[in-house]
């Protein structure tokens, strides 16, 4: 194991740095967002600028840890450990598989249940969309993706306009949410298109397609 190697990548869809653990509500957002998206890495002792700081404590942080994967996260989340010393200092590194049995809860300060997931370098609370894009990846074999008239018109106004919200392209269709947003889980799941989600909206952009 690269330690260094995989600091320089940076935070990012698999991997975020933690320098200590001191919530467990708030560990349990990122446990569930990897579990619910590709699965991933969480460097405990790595601040978010990457320096290397280290554990001071490897049983409370491992304890902290496995209580939020049972206890803070529905279903419970399996996790497993690496310890790696550089430079004299420990850090522990937990590994998250990506799970098959999605979607994950993960418990708020309120005592609230919500499902988060990963977006680039941010686990963030799923929309109605993400959730449903988060149940159907599970399914097997994956859906079919038609491309019709209503997907014609969701990628020409993604050329001219760069992004599109779910609002937006109901409007388009002059169809309900319900049938738009069905669209949209179909396209996200065929990689044809990327969510982003921010505090104020949700909205979409389309992936470049490698040739």
């Amino acid at each position: 194991m690269n330690l260094k190697k995989l600091i320089l990548q940076g935070e990012g869809t698999t991997l975020d740095f933690k320098k200590t653990i001191n919530n467990s509500e708030k560990i349990a957002r990122s446990i569930v967002a990897f579990a619910n998206h590709k699965g991933g890495q969480l460097l405990i002792g790595v601040a978010d600028d990457g320096t290397i700081k280290g554990v001071k404590s490897e049983d409370e942080e491992r304890y902290m840890l496995l209580k939020s994967a049972q206890q803070f996260c529905r279903p419970a989340i399996d996790l497993s450990f690496e310890e790696v010393y550089v430079e004299d200092k420990l850090v522990l590194i937990v590994n998250i598989e990506k799970s098959d049995t999605k979607p994950h809860y993960a418990l708020d300060e309120n005592k609230k249940w919500w499902v988060y997931f990963r977006i680039q370098d941010k686990s963030l609370l799923a929309s109605k969309i993400l959730v449903e894009v988060i149940k159907k990846s599970t399914e097997s074999p994956p859906p079919q993706v038609p491309h019709g008239k209503e997907e014609k018109m969701l990628f020409e106004y993604l050329t001219q306009e760069g992004r599109i919200t779910l609002k937006q392209y109901s409007k388009i269709l002059k169809t309900s949410y319900k049938k738009a947003q069905k669209i949209l889980v179909e396209q996200i799941l065929s990689g044809a298109i990327h969510p982003h989600s921010s505090e104020k909206e949700e909205y979409f952009t389309s992936i470049p397609q490698q040739h």
